[in-house]
């Protein structure tokens, strides 16, 4: 098994053609590149987030205020 600095330097001696494929193929190998899995863990994340909920909350009270204001 290789170290990820032996895996890095193999990648970035690749030519850039087969950097670009590996790149279009790594959320297959990495299935936490995905962005759907991302957003599902984040969302799935019990963590408090005050400064996230407080700006969820000016948003939703500053929609409520002026709906018709789209940004």
């Amino acid at each position: 098994m290789s170290t990820v600095a032996e895996i890095e330097a193999a990648i970035q001696a690749l030519p850039p053609a087969e950097r670009e494929r590996l790149a279009d193929h790594l959320p297959s190998i990495l299935p936490e590149l995905n962005g759907d899995a991302i957003w599902q863990r984040l969302l799935k994340d019990e963590r408090p987030r005050p400064a996230l909920t407080a700006l969820g909350d000016e948003i939703a009270a500053q929609f409520e205020k002026h709906p018709e204001v789209v940004v």
